[in-house]
């Protein structure tokens, strides 16, 4: 364990022979858990709600008019005691009591529609909102998902805009229906009896501050266990998919040991939460009881002088309820509120953060030679089909001077200059960290150069818009990703519109057609997640032939054979060859199958071009790609060659 962090940044240390659990700060963990009330955040969040305006507007219409029905209930109820019941008149009490039953049910009626309206809209606003995410994230260049972790995102999605959910369906209309009912309580106390009502106010502050208080605790100690939670489920979703590393080192106890003290921390927050609610729901109770008491013996003493009727007691008591009960669900309402303004800051920032770059607005396409008539009339096709890997048409690509740094002032490529034609393969070499997946994301514009010029076709790359780039490159990384879904889905994903047999056709080309066909259900076969369900070279395979469906006019292949055993690779050897006739490629490889065979190899060192040529001619000079073959053969098994 020493000198390693373990999963999510917990660092077991050793003291005094016991084990202590020290997380790493994250960001979020600086980021305000309560925010003031904002109207600019409150009335873009209810922009939101501009596609279920008709029913918004209704809820509205509902929640003010609840808000006046529960107090016009006790307001009947006391009535008929006062009236009716009080003069003993069994006729007027039946018409009383049905009438109080047809408020009721008029009001649990429209209570059904503002409950309902209030879901839809909260569902409605929260798969906006998390689809707006979805996209923004999206369409962001790469440098954005460096410096954003991926856990972050995701609580953006799920917890942040769930609160945001409750903020909305929840702390607002029901605010409304308490503030409602205070108003209504407050006014007609004040008309039955100012004398007991001004007591009523001098209690209301004692209440209020003791709620609120308490639920600044409830919520802290609720924030902290969530999170705490959080580490606990990402911990256990690490173990679990890291279980052949975890066994390969025999790490069971130690993570078994880091995962019960993660389960400590998670049950001492829930026991504190637990702890701090017990103390107040009994509090607040007393305290109601309290007040009604002291009212009780204002009231009463009242009565027994005569200068109260016993009906008006019974109706303040009532309203007095009706003005106490919403302040501890108005407190309630307030924290979450505070809690939803938060999370509703963290989403916007989110969807307001700015691409470091975006395509020039001036940007046009990259003209496409495989859909025009000449391209198509080469491949024996109509004009505006798309041709199936028989009509290659290169592009031509060309870095000049090119300077390029992730992180301002820390260059990583220093003045970069190569041609490649139309059809010509380039190879990259060099040891980690020399440059080459660089110059491959200058060519697939997931970056832009910091100084010099990217082209192609001629054109400079700011000027061509990156989905046009994107749809005429092909790319097959080391770190190889399958989707949930079939082979077939996995390598129609980028051409959707291929058929069947062109799928095929492709996997023959590549000369592992057999190779999928040999799998419990061939190309309808589940990768499952990650493509966990098949061999890591099986996944390199679906990567090859995925790249190679789209017949891209440029091809990179990013170590994309060191995941293939030795037998598969001299399978794909002549297959490769082929394919890469007429395509523009780039080729980063430690293996030099595939080298040997390149138009040009550039060996890089230290973001610079220190030697290109061919094969044949680095070697005769003797120099620094000559040490990189001879180290390579030895660990390639390719001494014949080497000879």
């Amino acid at each position: 364990m020493s000198g390693s962090n373990s999963p999510l940044g917990i660092r077991p240390d050793r003291a005094d022979g016991l084990t202590l659990v020290r997380r790493q700060r994250d960001e979020d963990d600086d980021e305000p858990q309560f925010k003031p009330l904002e109207w600019g955040i409150i009335r873009r969040l209810f922009g939101y709600t501009r596609g279920r305006i008709r029913k918004r507007n209704w809820l509205i219409v509902l929640t003010l008019l609840r808000s006046a029905q529960l107090p016009c209930l006790v307001w009947l109820s006391s009535r008929i005691i006062a009236g009716p019941i009080a003069r003993h008149e069994a006729g007027w009490v039946f018409w009383g009591v049905l009438g109080y039953l047809a408020l009721a049910l008029v009001t649990d009626g429209l209570f059904h529609f503002r409950q309902r309206f209030a879901l839809e809209i909260g569902e409605y606003v929260v798969n906006t909102l998390r689809s707006e995410i979805f996209l923004h994230v999206q369409r962001m260049p790469m440098s954005f998902f460096q410096k954003m972790k991926l856990g972050r995102i995701l609580s953006r999605v799920t917890s942040d805009v769930e609160t945001v959910r409750l903020g909305i369906q929840d702390s607002f209309f029901v605010s409304i229906v308490q503030f409602g009912q205070i108003t209504t309580a407050a006014l007609v106390m004040a008309f039955t009896d100012w004398r007991l009502f001004v007591v009523v106010l001098a209690l209301a502050p004692i209440l209020w501050s003791l709620n609120h208080h308490f639920r600044k605790r409830l919520s802290l100690h609720s924030r902290a266990a969530q999170e705490s939670f959080s580490r606990v489920t990402a911990t256990l979703a690490e173990s679990v998919n890291g279980i052949r590393v975890t066994q390969g080192f025999v790490r069971q106890e130690t993570n078994a040991g880091l995962f019960r003290r993660l389960l400590f921390d998670h049950s001492r927050y829930n026991v504190a939460l637990a702890r701090t609610s017990a103390v107040l729901v009994p509090l607040l109770e007393l305290n109601s009881q309290f007040f009604v008491a002291i009212l009780l013996v204002l009231g009463g003493w009242r009565v027994l002088h005569g200068t109260m009727e016993l009906g008006v007691l019974i109706q303040f008591l009532l309203f007095a309820n009706q003005f106490f009960a919403p302040l501890q669900v108005l407190g309630n309402m307030y924290n979450q509120a505070l809690i939803a303004m938060a999370s509703a800051e963290r989403v916007f920032r989110l969807l307001d953060m700015k691409p470091e770059w975006t395509d020039d607005p001036a940007a046009t396409p990259l003209p496409d030679p495989r859909r025009g008539s000449a391209g198509a009339a080469a491949a024996g096709r109509p004009a505006e089909a798309y041709p199936i890997l028989h009509h290659r048409v290169g592009a031509q690509v060309e870095f000049r001077n090119v300077t390029f740094a992730y992180d301002p002032g820390r260059p990583v490529l220093h003045d970069v200059s190569f041609a490649a034609e139309p059809g010509q393969t380039i190879a990259l070499v060099g040891h980690t960290g020399s440059g080459k997946s660089s110059i491959i994301n200058l060519i697939a514009k997931f970056y832009l150069p910091t100084a010099g010029e990217v082209l192609i076709d001629g054109r400079e790359i700011r000027g061509i818009s990156g989905a046009s780039l994107h749809e005429q490159m092909g790319m097959v990384q080391q770190a190889n990703f399958l989707f949930s879904g079939t082979l077939l889905d996995n390598i129609r994903f980028s051409r959707p519109e291929a058929t069947d047999d062109e799928v095929r056709e492709a996997a023959r080309r590549l000369d592992c057609l057999d190779l999928f066909e040999s799998l419990p259900k061939g190309l309808m076969t589940e990768a499952g997640e990650r493509g966990g369900g098949l061999s890591v070279g099986q996944r390199q395979l679906v990567c090859f032939a995925r790249a190679l469906i789209a017949d891209p006019r440029i091809l990179i292949l990013d170590e994309a054979t060191s995941a293939i055993d030795a037998v598969t690779e001299n399978r794909l050897q002549k297959a490769l060859v082929e394919l890469l006739r007429g395509r523009t490629s780039f080729i980063v490889a430690h293996r030099l199958s595939t080298i040997r065979h390149a138009d040009c190899v550039l060996v890089l060192e230290h973001g610079r071009v220190i030697e290109r040529g061919t094969h044949a001619e680095l070697l005769s000079l003797k120099g620094h790609y000559a040490a990189l073959y001879r180290q390579f053969v030895q660990v390639d098994d390719m001494a014949p060659d080497a000879r």
